[in-house]
């Protein structure tokens, strides 16, 4: 008889496939997990106590920082979270645009967790295709805030400025030849609309390269069928939410329940899985990247027919223009009083919650009349999940462990905050 032998195994913070800073201390029967134990708070920023100490409009960077593969759909749950305390509607344009913003913030993240997920299980080369079009939309990014990454877009009263009418060329050099310039300059000709447009168009096409590379793959399904299989009543007990409670079966998006912003404009559906294990949470995310395409699509028509302003005309809550600060004493004033002190919110208390790529990203703020939050919480949807870690990996093999972090799709900047 082989001897079986017990140990406890640290897997993490270093490892490549813990997705960061996670250590999980691993209880071992041979090649079995008796019992896993997820040791967090390696990155704790201490984002909600910064917040406390700053005036509202300072905080809204510190959002894209959480959750730091879908950075603005944090920064909308915070940005909505003040526009109901302080009791104003965004224009119309600017709704659109945010919701455009969300959709691409999503396949952002999908692209990044599908590229990821199949390098942890041992496909190389979709990772190499995802990045390929993860780098267009990062180019939308930097067009419309001049980051690609941290954007703090979003604004209390609508975004920070309107979409471009050009985007940034290459220029030839010594590694790219002229040839090759206009290839990658061939969708850069026209506005921003027309290159995302351009992109809606490929993309389609694009995920059935990934789904021919992975959703028939005998090694990728052996991988990922029936391994960490949560029940749709477990799920909700968890606390569940996005992809991974729409994986167990349970029709739950707030886009559709709740709609905010003009969700309930737009025409989409919600991919609902049937046995909630890390296959079916696979294939939910592949189709959410289609119907973020599609809602994409429609958010362009629509601002394409609809020009208009994009942020509110009120100067307490939104600095006056460069040309009119130069040459206006009040504007001056304003914008002064704006960066140094910020603007009051009323007393109140509020809870904002956007269906972020993760899940249910939410933000719990109470307002005492002062410049500042008297306290920022912040519901980050990859802790719930990481919570059912030891849960879900019990009776599975060591390398089933690295398809379950995968398919949980956690980012620590917003499970430790």
């Amino acid at each position: 008889m082989p001897e079986i032998q017990n140990f406890t195994l640290n897997f993490g913070p270093q490892h490549p496939a813990a997705h960061g800073v996670l250590r999980l201390v691993l209880e071992m029967d041979g090649e079995v997990i008796e019992r896993a134990d997820p040791h967090i708070g390696l990155l704790h920023r201490a984002t909600e106590k910064l917040a406390e100490s700053k005036p509202y409009n300072q905080s809204i960077g510190y959002m894209d920082r959480l959750d730091y593969v879908s950075m603005m759909c944090n920064e909308h749950a915070y940005v909505l979270a003040m526009e109901r305390l302080l009791g104003i509607e965004p224009p119309l344009r600017s709704q659109y645009i945010r919701v455009m913003f969300d959709e691409i913030t999503r396949i952002l993240n999908h692209l990044m967790w599908l590229g990821a997920h199949g390098l942890d299980i041992g496909a190389m080369t979709v990772f190499l295709y995802c990045f390929r079009e993860r780098e267009d939309l990062m180019d939308c990014y930097e067009a419309v805030s001049g980051t690609r990454m941290h954007a703090t877009y979003y604004r209390p009263g609508g975004v920070y400025r309107d979409l471009p009418q050009s985007m940034p060329q290459y220029e030839a050099s010594r590694w790219r030849s002229n040839k090759e310039v206009d290839r990658l300059n061939a969708d850069r000709q026209g506005s921003l609309l027309d290159f995302i447009e351009a992109f809606t168009e490929r993309f389609p096409e694009r995920i059935d390269e990934y789904e021919t590379l992975l959703t028939d793959n005998r090694i990728w399904k052996q991988r990922t069928v029936g391994i960490g299989v949560v029940s749709p009543e477990r799920a909700l007990q968890l606390g569940f939410s996005g992809p991974m409670l729409r994986g167990s079966g349970v029709e739950w998006d707030l886009r559709k329940k709740q709609p905010y912003e003009v969700y309930d404009r737009v025409e989409f559906d919600i991919p609902v899985g049937v046995n909630g294990d890390c296959y079916d949470r696979y294939l939910v995310r592949v189709e959410e990247m289609r119907q973020s395409n599609r809602i994409i699509r429609q958010c362009i028509d629509w601002l394409r027919a609809n020009p208009g302003p994009v942020i509110v005309d009120d100067h307490k809550l939104v600095p006056p223009r460069r040309e009119e600060m130069k040459e206006d004493m009040e504007s001056l004033i304003h914008h002064f009083k704006l960066f140094t002190e910020g603007f009051c919110i009323p007393e109140g208390e509020v809870y904002s919650a956007v269906e972020a790529p993760k899940g249910e990203f939410g933000i719990y703020l109470v307002s005492d009349g002062a410049n500042k939050p008297y306290r920022l919480k912040i519901r980050a949807p990859g802790f719930a999940h990481l919570s059912s870690f030891d849960e879900m990996v019990r009776g599975h093999m060591l390398a089933d462990v690295v398809a379950i972090i995968g398919t949980q799709d956690i980012v620590f900047g917003e499970v430790d905050r």
